[in-house]
């Protein structure tokens, strides 16, 4: 089975909303949004993704994707349709008519793990429904917010039907797992670092300690 590299984008430039508690870290500047996608165009197995529907999926990371033939799939906040700075409905339409995945990224943008039935039920399945409403097709993959998760959540999302989630777990995936692990862009990365770390990949040592991380969340 052969491995796959997850690379997740959130805000790229100027954040045009309020943003919450330490979502600074990842906001990334243009140039090395830009500078990110020259480099894994050339990997030999890579997918994009983007989280929180901001307006710069559509302003910035769709016209850079373009350009790059490249595609990506964007996992957004119901809640936050046609707020400032964030997607509209329309906005995930056009996304989706330039050959991108959409995916839930759920309701409210708060964790997953420990939600209640009613919680559930407004993040993992009403939010789903709002977004399939707004862009005409079925939505069958999730990222969970904060990269949190548990073995409760995760039966849940499998009964639900959800093909594939993704998680924010720093290593790479193989590629028809249903859970995916990603790199998240954070400000004080660099190419430099981000080829080392995902394409040449870590230690056998540390490689084994993430993994174990991941066994852990899935069976908690």
């Amino acid at each position: 089975m052969s491995d796959v590299i997850n690379i997740c984008f959130h805000g790229i430039g100027t954040p045009q909303r309020e943003m919450e508690p330490g979502e600074d870290r990842y906001w990334i500047s243009v140039e090395l949004f830009h500078a990110v996608l020259d480099e894994i165009r050339t990997w030999p197995s890579v997918r994009v993704s983007f989280d929180d529907g901001n307006s710069s999926d559509l302003e910035i990371g769709l016209p850079a994707l373009l350009e790059r033939g490249l595609t990506g799939e964007f996992y957004v906040l119901a809640s936050r349709f046609g707020k400032p700075g964030s997607l509209s409905e329309e906005d995930v339409r056009k996304l989706h008519g330039a050959g991108m995945t959409i995916g839930t990224h759920g309701m409210w943008h708060r964790p997953w793990r420990g939600m209640d039935a009613a919680t559930s039920r407004d993040e993992l399945e009403t939010a789903r429904r709002q977004i399939e409403d707004a862009v005409g097709v079925p939505v069958d993959q999730a990222a969970c917010p904060l990269g949190r998760y548990d073995r409760r959540l995760l039966s849940r999302m499998r009964a639900l039907g959800y093909r594939r989630v993704f998680t924010s777990d720093r290593r790479r995936a193989r590629a028809e797992d249903w859970l995916q692990p990603r790199y998240s862009l954070r400000r004080e990365d660099t190419v430099d670092g981000l080829r080392a770390e995902a394409l040449v990949g870590p230690g056998a040592l540390t490689r084994l300690k993430l993994e174990a991380v991941g066994v852990v969340k899935r069976l908690r």
